[in-house]
């Protein structure tokens, strides 16, 4: 019998090292630059951050009904320079804007169907989808003490906003923008009763000279 000492142990090279810890690098065939994306936050203060989730209104729907429009951290961030805050609230993952708008004095939150984690509130000027657009939305909490601190800290951001627009008198603030926005609203609604108006008595024009000729 062959004495185990005896027997050749396989050899180890310094070949087969390099293979079982080979591992290849390649050069990417085009170069792509680092880039800084802006979220155009950098100029603002967070005052407010809480996970919910948010609803809005589809009045256009027959019949009318509440729509999910996201999940996500809800933000209160107030300008640096400008002084004034907005809400602003994106989805998970994606990061899409979801809600966005100016906090107006104005605004009241209503409790939503009666429920404790929930907030209902309007907007004459959204920018979730770029356009500005009035929207009714609301908002969900995981539990009381959540919404209840958003309340309280969403109406602070009132009364600040209050108090910087009643010091500044400045016509270009956020909130006289809001005000503008609801006259145009509010004309276009009273244009399109004029053209009904309009129409109607166009109609009863023309029954008057059908009757005419007929005596």
């Amino acid at each position: 019998m062959a004495d185990p000492k005896d027997q050749e142990e396989p050899e180890t090279t310094a070949d087969n090292a390099e293979d079982s810890n080979h591992d290849p690098h390649f050069e990417p065939i085009v170069s792509l630059p680092e880039q800084d994306v802006k979220t155009l936050e950098e100029d603002e203060e967070e005052l407010f951050k809480m996970r919910a989730k948010l609803y809005r209104f589809a009045s256009e729907n027959d019949p009318p009904e509440w729509k999910e429009r996201g999940t996500g951290d809800v933000k209160l961030l107030k300008h640096k320079e400008k002084g004034t805050i907005r809400l602003l609230m994106r989805r998970d993952r994606t990061l899409k804007i979801c809600a966005n708008h100016h906090i107006m004095p104005s605004m009241e939150l209503k409790p939503n169907a009666g429920s404790d984690r929930a907030w209902v509130w309007n907007t004459l000027a959204d920018y979730a989808d770029e356009s500005p657009k009035p929207e009714l939305l609301a908002i969900r909490f995981l539990n009381a003490e959540n919404a209840q601190k958003f309340k309280g800290k969403f109406d602070e951001c009132k009364e600040e906003v209050k108090k910087s627009l009643d010091g500044t008198g400045n016509t270009d603030s956020a909130n006289k923008v809001a005000e503008k926005l609801e006259e145009l609203s509010v004309k276009d609604k009273a244009s399109e009763g004029k053209e009904v108006k309009k129409e109607t008595e166009v109609k009863e024009e023309k029954k008057e000279v059908k009757a005419e000729e007929k005596n």
